[in-house]
């Protein structure tokens, strides 16, 4: 029996933290066929990015069309695509794909540094934003696509309807940056779910908004809905959290293995 089959357009993570490495666990963690298209080959360990190479508009539309022309999708999920021009490629690619989408409009890494180029902020907010099922900002995205900047939970609904403005039809604003409990709010609009879990006292975060991006395409792809699927996601993404790991000399990973019973630093659940 075939699984349901999700695609991450997404850059590399040479570190296996964040990015298409992340997707591909989350995907096999929760019951689906993972499948990937690269936008970019990153040099990145848990201190930091240091090189990021974006791939041709072509390689990546080749990869695209290849996948879905034969695979098919049940959810596609994207994440950083680095350039004005791959920005507009994947709209237009997504545009035409009978599948819903997840955006995650990756601006920055965990460690600050910069994964979109300045000149791609406007095809993120007039080309990729309107074709989203569900976009998935952090504050610091939001504050980046839309000038809006929140300080406090009560302030969430103004950059979702900010986020909003552009199109997608649904919108998850992380407030995971916020002080007390980790709360998001996914709205589209008129229904609004506020997801809180405890605050998690573990530095080693690196990977969760790829993560979040991806369970939720998973969750999908099952036939949930949105609601259903976001949900299950922050569920997901939380145990991540709390065993995520130390891995180098800096942020380590969330662990994607976690829902297995299977630890990915080496331990086996009881």
């Amino acid at each position: 029996m075939t699984p349901p089959r999700v695609l991450t357009v997404a850059g590399s993570d040479s570190g296996g933290g964040a990015g298409i490495q992340a997707d591909l666990k989350t995907m096999l963690a929760l019951g689906v066929h993972g499948m990937s298209v690269v936008t970019a080959v990153t040099a990145q360990n848990s201190l930091g990015v240091q090189g990021a190479w974006p791939l041709p508009v072509d390689v990546v539309r080749a990869q695209y069309r290849s996948v879905v022309d034969d695979i098919g999708v049940r959810a596609v999920k994207t994440g950083m695509l680095a350039s004005a021009e791959l920005v507009e490629a994947v709209a237009e690619l997504l545009a035409a794909t009978d599948a819903p989408a997840v955006v995650d409009p990756v601006g920055v890494s965990k460690h600050g540094d910069s994964l979109l180029a300045a000149s791609a902020l406007a095809s993120v907010r007039t080309r990729l934003l309107p074709v989203a099922t569900v976009a998935t900002p952090n504050l610091d995205e939001v504050a980046q696509l839309t000038g809006v900047r929140v300080g406090s939970e009560g302030e969430l609904r103004e950059a979702a309807a900010a986020v909003l403005e552009f199109g997608p039809r649904w919108v998850v604003v992380k407030g995971g940056h916020l002080a007390g409990d980790a709360v998001d709010l996914l709205t589209d609009g008129t229904e609004e779910h506020w997801l809180r879990s405890p605050r998690l006292e573990n530095r080693h975060t690196h990977g969760t908004g790829c993560t979040l991006a991806s369970a939720i395409a998973a969750q999908l792809a099952k036939g949930r809905s949105v609601p259903e699927a976001v949900r299950a996601a922050k569920e997901y993404v939380t145990g991540a959290i709390a065993a995520g790991f130390a891995l180098g000399a800096g942020i380590g990973p969330v662990d994607h293995g976690w829902a297995l019973g299977v630890r990915e630093c080496g331990e086996r659940e009881e």
